[in-house]
This record gives C-alpha cells, sequence and structure tokens, in this order.
C-alpha cells in the first residue's frame, strides 16, 4: 500500500534533476486546466405541505385586511388595465430598441461559447495528455520535453480526443447531479490522461473504466494526498501567487508517482496486461 511520503520522496527525486523542466510543463498544465481542480453546484427548491399552507394564509383577504369588495372595485380594475396597457407599451418601444442589442450580445456569447469548446477539445486535451506523458516519463528516468507533443503524432490524436471528451462530458453529467458525485467520480476518472500516455488507442470507453477500477479504494487517499499540498500552495500564494508556481512541479510530479504505483498494482491483480498498456517492447508501432 502507498504511501504519501513515499511518492513525494520518489517525486523529489526525479525533480532534483528535472526542475526546470517540470517548471515549464506544469505551467501548460496550469494552462490547460490539468494543474488540478473542479466546480460542481447543486440549487434546489423545496417547498413542503407547511410552506403552501403559509403562502396561502399571506394571501387571505381577512389576514391582508381587505374586504371582498375592495379586492373587486371596478374603478381599480379598469385602472389596472390601464397601467398594464401603459407598461405593454413602453415595454414594447424598451424591447424595440434593446431587443436587437441582446440578441446579439446572445449569439456572440454562443459563438465563443462553441470557440473556447473546441479549442479545450482539440488543443489543450491533447496537451494535457502530452504534459502527463512527460512527468510519467520522467518518473521512468525519460525527461524529454518532445513528450508535450505526443498527443499530436499519427494514429494518436483523434482517439485521443475522443477519450478525453468522454471523460469531461462524463464528470460534467456527474457534476449536474450533486457536487459531492462530481468530486467522487473526478477522481475515478482521474487517470484518464496517463492511461492515454501509455496507449492512446485504449479506447474511450476502457480508459475510463480501467481508471475507475485502479481508483477503486484509492480515492478518499487521493483526496487526502491532494489536501496535503494545500499547505505548500497557501504558502506559495503568499508571494504573490508566484511561490504557487514553483510547487506545481512537485505536486504534477507526485501525481505521477501515484499513477505509476496504481499503474503496477493494477498489473499485479490483472486489471489490466502489459500489452494493453503497451509497456511490451515487441509490440508494433501504433503510429502505423
Amino acid at each position: 500500500m502507498w504511501t504519501r511520503a513515499e511518492l513525494k520522496q520518489r517525486a523529489k527525486n526525479v525533480l532534483r534533476t528535472t526542475y526546470w523542466k517540470a517548471f515549464l510543463v506544469s505551467i501548460i498544465l496550469l494552462f490547460v486546466g490539468g494543474g488540478g481542480g473542479g466546480f460542481g453546484g447543486n440549487f434546489s427548491l423545496n417547498l413542503g405541505s407547511n410552506d403552501w399552507g403559509d403562502l396561502r394564509e399571506s394571501f387571505s383577504t381577512v389576514d391582508s385586511g381587505y374586504s371582498e369588495d375592495d379586492l373587486f372595485d371596478e374603478e381599480d380594475i379598469i385602472d389596472s388595465f390601464v397601467y398594464n396597457d401603459d407598461y405593454g407599451t413602453s415595454s414594447s418601444i424598451e424591447w424595440s430598441f434593446w431587443g436587437p442589442f441582446i440578441i446579439i450580445m446572445v449569439i456572440v456569447f454562443i459563438i465563443v461559447l462553441l470557440f473556447a469548446l473546441a479549442f479545450r477539445i482539440f488543443l489543450l486535451s491533447p496537451l494535457e495528455v502530452g504534459s502527463r506523458r512527460y512527468f510519467k516519463q520522467a518518473a521512468e528516468q525519460d525527461a524529454n520535453l518532445n513528450n508535450l507533443g505526443y498527443a499530436f503524432g499519427k494514429g494518436r490524436y483523434v482517439d485521443i480526443i475522443k477519450s478525453m471528451f468522454w471523460r469531461g462530458l462524463l464528470n460534467f453529467l456527474w457534476y449536474l447531479l450533486l457536487i459531492i458525485p462530481g468530486i467522487i467520480k473526478s477522481y475515478a476518472y482521474s487517470l484518464v490522461p496517463y492511461i492515454l500516455a501509455d496507449n492512446p488507442n485504449i479506447g474511450y470507453r476502457r480508459a475510463v473504466q480501467l481508471s475507475n477500477q485502479m481508483t477503486r479504494g484509492h480515492k478518499f487517499r487521493i483526496f487526502v494526498l491532494d489536501l496535503s499540498f494545500i499547505g505548500w500552495f497557501l504558502l506559495g500564494l503568499l508571494a504573490l501567487f508566484v511561490g504557487y508556481l514553483f510547487v506545481l512541479p512537485y505536486y504534477n510530479a507526485t501525481k505521477a508517482e501515484l499513477y505509476l504505483t496504481l499503474r503496477k498494482e493494477a498489473l499485479e491483480r490483472g486489471m489490466t496486461a502489459p500489452q494493453e498498456l503497451r509497456l511490451t517492447d515487441d509490440l508494433p508501432p501504433i503510429y502505423v
């Protein structure tokens, strides 16, 4: 069973000779949104029978101090129609003035949103996989910055895009339900980029399934591992955010060590095989 101290010590050993490379890759990871983080929310409205009773009582003519004659006075009703007619006319004038502007803003917002989504899917997600591959390979004594472009290689790009999109969609759907299940599932699927860094052609469903299996029984401990870095990040923020950047290589290197540990356990327990993760030397290249 792995320990936080063990993972962090191994990460420190790797960073002793590769820190500035790791720093550069960590900046890229921060830019693509893979440096660690998530969001979610839940909104609910619950009105029981007592609430509805209170609501009805608040509109009671007795409690309000009005009689039925007051509520149904003909002159008041006529005046209200005149007012509403004037209000409708003024609203029409306002809409004729602001309507086109609002429509244009909505269209611009949709276009920007689609562009940002496409940017995330087709550029940032592959960069995240390449960055994770760098840290994984660095932990295996191969700190080569060329790994950043790994996902853009022939025969890899499309499969990586599909797998990362599928993971993002699942995370989004879970966060729509409740924030706690969303957080749990984000940890369950957190190893997908590393798995794709080993074998980008593993398939989007299998990548998510394997990540879920590998993190089973470890999600809370991974959460605690993340919490153990809070002190470092807070200390870094005291230096006007600059110190935060220098902590990121340590964090990302530790997460790579975690993946290698869980991968070894998965291989030993028969969850996967070296051939599936392309860890053997007798396999044909994946970019044929």
